[in-house]
Order: structure tokens, then sequence, then C-alpha cells
């Protein structure tokens, strides 16, 4: 065939020609391989006008830069692997690398593992999102697994082994956001007069009174507090304890959190991750006792503790004066909800509470940001969010409403 005689193209065109093998050939130069060398891509079709499209399709795509790079040809498994522990975790906060981790062993690798990177399509994401909460995953859950797939997948389009995100195009499980019911004055009453009987009182008022967040208040250090003046510095967070077995050729054979020579295999706290994060709060009056007693407390119990005593700084510590686990700290407020006989909430609802409180006092917007510790560019969908209009609020409101509405004008 005359029109299958290959003519030679400039360097770096593509080509198109018949082959001795009865096809159309096209080949495409879309880059530059790890050795130097052009990266040629090779397209085959049965008739001219098959590889002439396919070929210009190429181009396009290498043009759009989603082509892509030759190599190594991932699974989800193998990308999802290599992402959370050579990509990610080197510089991630250790709770983010944490969350990642655990959707990607527990959820992502068995639910998708198999799939080829590049054959990943959106429906299989929505069927797989589907599957999680057919199987019990709570939608928050599936919608957790979502971020992470999507943030790892992003890196692998940055990286050119994939041209597009998939999970940018697939819907996420709907997030019904659930309704909070802040604590009552009456509840943090009650919540408060049964914590003073318990040690490291203070930690359930700063809690309530300051909503500060659990990592916060377990990774406060006595440095960051001046009772004189009144005020506290929120600078650091507590991370939740790793381990590692520490028994050696003699394997003890429990897990390694409870191993007799467990090894701490993670820092015990980090700095507050953001500008707005690392704030000064006021200490009412009250509580500047409580943490008064809580020194008086700390000195008695270095005495008793001896040699055994860590003496690391922190305003609510063990009786050897070590870091608080955070677990153990949510077991408390649990038993502390129970024997308050208060209703059943999270500890992160007593931050809820807090924030209800100060617009219950009215406290500007600004101020109220500055305290709990919310950036400027969410402050206002933090607000709202946290902030409950309770019963007082609408009583008050009717009040001014009745007032407007059905108050007669004083006669002439």
């Amino acid at each position: 065939m005359a029109e299958g005689k290959r003519t030679r193209q400039p360097n770096g065109a593509s080509s198109i020609y018949f082959g001795k093998d009865g096809k159309w050939h096209g080949r495409v130069t879309v880059g530059v391989r790890d050795d130097g060398r052009p990266d040629r891509r090779h397209i085959e079709r049965k008739t001219k006008a098959e590889v002439t499209k396919a070929v210009r399709e190429m181009e396009r795509a290498r043009d759009e830069k989603k082509l892509r790079k030759p190599g190594q040809s991932w699974t989800v498994q193998a990308w999802l692997e290599h992402w959370v522990e050579n990509i990610a975790k080197p510089y991630v906060s250790e709770n983010s690398y944490d969350g990642y981790e655990v959707d990607v062993r527990v959820h992502l690798v068995p639910g998708l593992g198999a799939h080829k990177l590049d054959r990943l399509e959106p429906e299989h994401l929505e069927r797989f999102y589907r599957k999680m909460q057919e199987s019990g995953s709570a939608a928050g859950t599936a919608h957790h697994v979502h971020r992470t797939i999507r943030v790892a997948l992003g890196e692998a389009v940055r990286r050119g082994h994939i041209p597009t995100n998939v999970a940018e195009i697939a819907k996420a499980p709907r997030l019904e956001e659930e309704d909070i019911e802040p604590y009552s004055i009456e509840e943090v009453q009650s919540l408060l007069v049964e914590a003073a009987k318990l040690r490291n009182s203070a930690r359930w008022v700063v809690a309530l009174a300051l909503g500060l967040r659990q990592g916060e208040a377990l990774g406060l250090h006595w440095e960051d507090v001046d009772l004189d003046a009144g005020y506290v510095r929120i600078r650091k967070n507590r991370l939740r304890p790793r381990y590692a077995h520490g028994c050696g050729d003699d394997p003890c054979g429990r897990k390694a959190g409870y191993c007799p020579q467990r090894q701490q295999t993670r820092r015990e706290h980090k700095s507050t991750k953001s500008r707005a994060g690392r704030r000064t709060v006021g200490l009412p009056d009250p509580l500047i006792k409580l943490l008064r007693q809580r020194q008086e407390e700390q000195v008695r119990e270095r005495a008793e503790a001896g040699a055994d005593w860590e003496g690391k700084g922190y305003v609510f510590a063990s009786p050897t004066g070590g870091p608080l686990s955070p677990n153990t700290d949510y077991h408390v407020w649990k038993r502390l909800l129970r024997d308050a006989g208060v209703r059943d909430g999270r500890l992160h609802d007593a931050r809820h509470t807090a924030a209800t409180v100060l617009l219950l006092l009215g406290v500007p917007d600004v101020v109220v940001d500055a305290i709990m510790g919310w950036e400027p560019g969410g402050a206002a969908r933090m607000r709202a969010r946290y902030m409950h209009v309770t019963g007082p609020m609408l009583r008050k409101v009717a009040q001014q409403v009745g007032g407007a509405l059905w108050e007669l004008p004083e006669a002439d």
C-alpha cells in the first residue's frame, strides 16, 4: 500500500505508519524517561482513521499533562502503602498519620487494593463507600476514608502516575450533622461538684469553663500558667501514646501497650499547630484558686513519690508527675457524668458548652474566637456549629417580640 509507506518525521513529532503485521501503528513522543531517552508511546489500531484519532487524543492528553508517567504500574494497594509511609508520614502530624494509616490498612486496601491505580473509577469508590455503610461503618468513617484517598490520589496526580483524581469526581458519603445539646448551667454545676472529689479536679473546670480541647488540657505545663496575672497560654498538645515491645528475645505475649517493658515510640506532646490555637486565655478567680490547690497537691505528691517523681511540669499529671493518657482521661469523663447524674455525652461536648456560655454572656465574637482558638477564616462557621440557641435566649427573644407586637402605645 502506497499510503502505508513510512516516512521519517522530525525529531519529537508523532508518526503514523502501516506495519508488516497488517495493522496501523502510531508513535507519540510524550516526554523524557528517567534515563534521558525520549518517552515514545506506541498505539496500534486496525484502520488509519482509528490510529490517527488515538494519536491525536494522546497528543492532547500530553499537552494537558494528563498522561501517566512511564515506569511502575501501581496498584491501589501499592500506591496507598507507599504514600502513607513514605510521603505522608514524614510531613504530617502524628494524629493525621494515624488517621491515614487506619483508613489505608483497615478500609481502603481490603476494599480497593486490587485495582490498577490508573483504572480506578469514581463508581468504584461510590460502591465501596456504600458497602462500608451497609457493613456497619458510620457515615463519618466512610467520609474520613473518602478524604484520605482523595489526598492520596491527589499526590499521585501531581507526580504524574495518574491523569485524574477520581476521588474528586466521586460523590462523598453524605454526612448529616447531628444536633448537639450543650450542658445546661445546672448540669455544669452538678459536674463541678462531683469533679471536686477527684484528683486533677481543675482538669474538668478548664474543659467546661474555658473550652480547652482534650489535647490542650492534658498538654498544659506550669510554665504556661501565670496565676498571679490570671491567665494561661495554650501552646502544647498532648499526643496519644504509642508503644513498642521491649521484651526482646523473651516475648511477653501481650499487646505492645501492655508489655511490662514497653517503650514509648512517640513524643508526649507537640506544639499547637495553628497560630489561632496558640492563644492566651484569662482565668476566672475560682479556677485560679483550684489551680493553686493543684500546685499544693503536686508538692505533696512529689514528696510521696520520692525518686519515682518524673517532674515533667504537667499541670494535670499522674501521681508521679508523668503525663496523663488521653484514653484514661476519656474514661474518667464518662465516670464523672455517671456519678454526677448527668446525661451521657462526648468529652468534646464540654467545649460546645463553654462556647454556649460565652454566647449567653454576650461576649463579642472576636473575643470568643480568641478564647476558643478558631482561625479567622473559619470562625463564623465554627461559631455556628459550636454555639447553640438555648432556652433562656429563646424566652428573652419571645419576650422582646411580645413587647413589640402586643404592647399598646400610651394614650395621649
